[in-house]
């Protein structure tokens, strides 16, 4: 009796080995392999490597040592210990809410308006999409030069109309600073929210509206009850999707201010540079760099709510 049950396991270890063998050999497999390969190391060991830094001493010296002993939650209580993580913690909340609320006002207010038919419409929203497709480092060049306060167009302007008396020093003012950089990321974020409510208020059925002129609704209220109920699940993709965004944004703000001065631009993408590759701190940077991580899977697991509803 022994024998054949011993024999008819074998065979059915052998089988589940051929099926395993020939799953990770299927055509199937073999097709996202190398998409696998190249997520696994451009994406996933990136990640894992600075959520290990984050909970190590890790120095300039330990790049040639090898050696980065493991402090535990250190770097993080330095970092929450300091006064400056406070300010560039608001600064960041200030860039992100003040993009965010403009980007998708604007969008809004652009894609409803690009709904009408009119003459010259589709070129017309098609120009709009050149911040967007354009490398945020000539956006930020472009925007550096408009805010120069010696040579900047937006000064000549202001002081051609009589608004100021004075040129004002956009980039190298601590008041002012913050609030360039937010303008220059709302410039380049409006296409996208743009883009992204157009195509949600084209699938709005027509029938909706025109019942709601039945019933003797006006344009605000068409809008109020109509318009945004509908795109309510659109308008939770756009909102995480673009906090996801701005809140990694750091081409901008270094090109622009480079975080200065006296840190009053400096936000968290920027910080974990300056305490990386400035400072030389590359554990108190990659602590930064996990708490953005951590602050973006939050925001991540609500769009992927949004998107499954």
């Amino acid at each position: 009796m022994d024998q054949p049950l011993s024999r008819r396991s074998s065979i059915v270890e052998k089988k589940q080995r051929k099926k395993r063998k020939s799953f990770w050999f299927s055509s199937r497999v073999l097709f996202v392999l190398p998409a696998m390969i190249y997520l696994i190391a451009i994406f996933l060991y990136p990640i894992y490597r600075t959520i290990m830094m984050g909970f190590q001493d890790y120095s300039i010296s330990s790049i040639g040592s090898g050696s980065s002993p493991f402090i535990g939650l250190e770097n993080y209580i330095h970092l929450f210990t300091q006064p400056l993580m406070w300010q560039v913690f608001m600064n960041t909340l200030y860039f992100v809410l003040g993009s965010i609320v403009f980007q998708v006002t604007i969008g809004m207010a652009l894609a409803v308006f690009f709904t009408k038919k009119f003459p010259l419409n589709s070129l017309i929203r098609g120009l709009l999409l050149v911040p967007w497709l354009l490398p945020l480092i000539v956006s930020g060049t472009a925007f550096r030069w408009i805010l120069d306060q010696s040579h900047g167009v937006l000064n000549w302007v202001l002081m051609k109309l009589h608004f100021i008396s004075e040129p004002i020093g956009w980039l190298v003012s601590p008041d002012t600073s913050l609030l360039s950089t937010i303008i220059t990321n709302i410039w380049v974020g409006i296409p996208f929210s743009m883009v992204i409510l157009y195509s949600g208020l084209k699938d709005i059925p027509n029938e909706l509206y025109e019942a709601g002129a039945i019933d003797g609704c006006s344009a605000w209220q068409k809008f109020w009850y109509i318009t945004l109920p509908s795109l309510k699940p659109v308008l939770a993709i756009v909102l995480t999707l673009a906090l996801i965004y701005t809140l990694k944004v750091f081409d901008i703000v270094m090109i622009l201010t480079g975080g200065g001065p006296a840190n009053s631009s400096q936000i968290l993408s920027t910080w974990s540079y300056d305490l990386s590759f400035q400072q030389l701190s590359f554990g108190e940077g990659a602590a930064v760099s996990n708490i953005m991580i951590l602050i973006s899977l939050v925001f991540c697991f609500f769009y992927v709510k949004a998107t499954k509803e």
